[in-house]
């Protein structure tokens, strides 16, 4: 059995792939409870699991599935730390839906 893809997505992608589950690469811009906001492009909320363990201006790499209301409930969650180049993080994720064939089902 193939393992589901997680295509990369910025919040520009939310709204196409509601219901899926994605990986979104972004900086921690707030901390609530279990709740906080990354930026990867544009603001996105996320929901956390207790594994979760986020640092206010990190990187963060979250794998989980995009709710109706376009946040992110999410499964799993690693910190990248400090040093992350976001225009790389960018040019992977342009490349993921400009070839999406080669990363992911568009159907």
């Amino acid at each position: 059995m193939a393992a589901e893809a997680t295509p990369r997505i910025n919040a520009r992608y939310l709204e196409s792939f509601t219901n899926s589950t994605v990986r979104i690469l972004g900086r921690v811009t707030n901390l609530r409870g279990d709740s906080a906001t990354i930026d990867a492009s544009g603001s996105i909320q996320v929901h956390l699991n207790r594994d979760a363990h986020l640092t206010l201006n990190n990187a963060v790499e979250i794998i989980g599935k995009v709710q109706p209301d376009l946040s992110v409930r999410v499964f799993q969650a690693m910190d990248f730390g400090s040093n992350i180049d976001f225009n790389a993080v960018e040019a992977v994720v342009d490349a993921t839906h400009r070839h999406k064939e080669i990363f992911y089902n568009a159907d």
